[in-house]
């Protein structure tokens, strides 16, 4: 990564290894996954996070612009990479995010109460679409200073890996953006996963009991349950992330408690 041109041969190279560590230390739904409806898979943090150590890069810290207004939270986010070998720049990402943003700043009210005594301005009823099937929902607004540190937070995620794609010319292989999309936006061309395609199928492997250090960890089962139900709500990895850093302090799915379960589920489901 100095200042020498690469050939052919090194970018075939660099983009080879990507594949590698995708296959080899990277699993599908925790460090990337994948859409319904595209073909390519989206990148995750803990996937970037990956994908820089490979090639070992560093993330400089964050650089913040406070854009907001008395109406509205809006963080503009700028992540650079330095290479820990030469100490060059290699590359760099923005991200913004914004409490305007259609998934921020509407929330379901708590009880039909709240909906009823709620501003006219300040509530709506919305179509959405789940699989075939739509349906009309009520929505308040929400309140911008609840969710000040979850604009943050997504800014600068989206900083980070839209770096990380470009030091690592890895945007051929991963999209970021469409996750970030709401489920009505998505494509809905059927296109087969390029990671895991549904005409090879694994075989189950048998079910190993949890280790006694880990007894409060929910099972496999129960945690792909958790990811059917948030995944089919249209809720983005980023929102499940943050709300695993509140809830269990980690943004590992995999790290739920069984006293914390159903309760994130039930968040998960509305």
């Amino acid at each position: 990564m100095g200042n020498e041109l690469m050939t052919a041969t090194d970018v075939r190279a660099q983009v080879n290894l990507i594949q590698e560590v995708m296959k080899a230390v990277m699993q599908k739904d925790t460090h990337y996954g994948v859409i319904p409806g595209c073909k390519k898979p989206s990148l995750w943090k803990p996937g970037a996070e990956k994908l820089l150590v490979t090639f070992r890069i560093a993330a400089e810290e964050p650089k913040i612009e406070d854009l907001s207004t008395p109406d509205c939270v809006r963080y503009r986010v700028s992540r650079t990479g330095r290479s820990i070998v030469t100490g060059v720049e290699v590359g760099a990402g923005v991200g913004e995010c914004s409490s305007d943003e259609e998934k921020y700043k509407w929330r379901k009210p708590v009880c039909d109460e709240e909906w009823v005594g709620e501003l006219e301005d300040r509530k709506r009823e919305v179509w959405k679409r789940s699989g075939k099937d739509t349906f009309k929902v009520r929505q308040v607004r929400t309140q911008k200073a609840d969710i000040a540190n979850t604009i943050l937070k997504m800014a600068d995620k989206r900083a980070y890996i839209g770096m990380t794609l470009v030091v690592t010319a890895a945007s051929d292989i991963f999209t970021q953006d469409i996750e970030d999309l709401p489920e009505e936006m998505r494509p809905t061309d059927d296109g087969a996963d390029p990671i895991d395609p549904p005409q090879v199928k694994k075989k189950a492997e048998p079910k190993k009991a949890a280790p006694k250090s880990k007894g409060d960890v929910i099972s496999e089962p129960r945690r792909k349950r958790f990811y059917a139900i948030w995944n089919g709500s249209g809720k983005t990895r980023d929102e499940v992330e943050v709300k695993l850093m509140e809830v269990i302090g980690s943004e590992d799915d995999r790290e739920i408690t069984t006293d914390k379960y159903e309760s994130l589920c039930e968040w998960a489901a509305n």
